[in-house]
């Protein structure tokens, strides 16, 4: 999920509300972290998303042959793994690599923070579909305190989620010699961000899952309450013992066309996926993208709040990349959605949490940029709304 940490704006030394500007093809404003505009204001997710005109995808899918080819074991059951939420995206994989492909993928899963029950319908009949599958759910007085401390110190209440989702699957591949990685699709490049090369487009890099998907090592959460032993779900294995086991870790997205409403598409009528009954999740006009969490909503309303953009610019910056709305009805869709609060896992929230709502509401604010943010009148208003 996570491609946002409490970082930089994408592009430095704004140091006024005017500095905040919106990519003139999609939604998307200059404060999103590692974001690069063009002296057009174009964004570089924009930039990526037309290149995929250019690439000969024919040639990705005989290389991503070649690679499952290479990397096939020569013994065990399973030839690879899917990190796996039981979503539309993780599961389009899956599906696709099982029953186009035919491999016998392992489902890796790092339990929600707050399971929801559409997700784990959506689980449960994905797996009579006919995989494997391994829950990794870590110590639940842990995982809570951690929210509670990242919620407050860095507006993020999933930052140990988001190591445990990319540590997870390399510590099972590593110990059981599961040769490949398929994870969804390299963010930075995908979204906007620095992209190192090429290869990194393919190969996940070590080093950028740190520093980009988690932010820092989980070594450095060490407190009075949390301990080096509490840690051990959420720390990857060393960069040699994944070498050592060559476990090798690819972006799916770099070999086949990403798109998540495609995705929902294809994965809609291979089970029984559902989406959220109400039409659609808090704060965008979506219902079926990141279901299985009931966290997630107070996750991009701060996203919404420490940026200035929220899940509806999200999404719609998607879909304008792939053709698939246009910035005109993007942007009459955010003016009735992104500033939505999350009210309808709230009271969920809040116990999870070990918050009153006051305490919440005391802790979004401080989250507030001024650069982005005035407080006029009875409630904050964006200093500079897409347009």
């Amino acid at each position: 999920m996570s491609e946002l940490e409490n970082t930089e704006f994408g592009t430095a030394g704004m140091g006024e509300a005017a500095g905040i500007r919106y990519c003139k093809r999609c939604l998307m404003p200059n404060s999103r972290p590692r974001i690069q505009f063009d002296e057009n204001d174009i964004c570089n997710a924009c930039h990526t998303a037309k290149r995929k005109n250019d690439i000969d995808w024919e040639a990705r899918r005989a290389e991503f042959l070649d690679y499952v080819e290479r990397y096939r074991p020569k013994s065990g059951p399973y030839d690879c793994i899917v990190p796996w939420s039981g979503g539309k995206d993780s599961s389009s994989i899956a599906h696709r690599l099982k029953f186009e492909f035919g491999l016998n993928p392992l489902l890796v899963t790092f339990s929600p923070l707050l399971p929801t029950e559409i997700g784990e319908h959506n689980c449960v009949e994905m797996l009579k579909v006919g995989f494997d599958q391994i829950l990794v759910r870590p110590n639940q007085a842990v995982s809570r305190h951690l929210a509670r401390r990242f919620f407050v110190e860095r507006g993020n209440p999933k930052v140990h989620w988001d190591a445990g989702v990319a540590a997870a699957p390399m510590q099972i591949a590593v110990k059981f010699g599961i040769p490949l990685v398929f994870y969804a699709e390299h963010g930075p490049s995908e979204y906007g961000g620095y992209v190192l090369s090429e290869e990194n487009m393919k190969v996940q890099d070590y080093t950028e899952v740190l520093e980009n998907q988690i932010g820092d090592h989980p070594q450095n959460w060490l407190d009075e309450y949390i301990q080096e032993k509490d840690l051990a779900p959420y720390v990857l294995p060393s960069f040699e013992d994944i070498q050592k086991a060559e476990v090798t870790a690819l972006y799916f997205g770099y070999f086949f066309r990403w798109s998540m409403y495609e995705n929902y598409d294809y994965i809609k009528d291979k089970f029984d996926f559902r989406t959220d009954p109400r039409g659609r999740t808090d704060g965008t006009f979506t219902n079926f993208d990141s279901l299985d969490d009931k966290i997630d909503n107070l996750y991009y309303h701060m996203q919404f709040v420490k940026f200035g953009f929220g899940r509806t610019v999200r999404d719609a910056c998607r879909m304008i990349q792939n053709d698939q709305m246009t910035r005109t009805e993007a942007l009459a869709l955010a003016e009735k959605y992104d500033d939505e609060f999350p009210q309808q896992y709230l009271s969920e929230n809040l116990e999870f949490l070990g918050m009153t709502e006051p305490e919440c509401m005391e802790t979004i604010d401080l989250h507030r940029n001024s650069e982005i943010w005035n407080f006029d009148g009875n409630h904050w208003k964006l200093r500079n709304p897409p347009k």
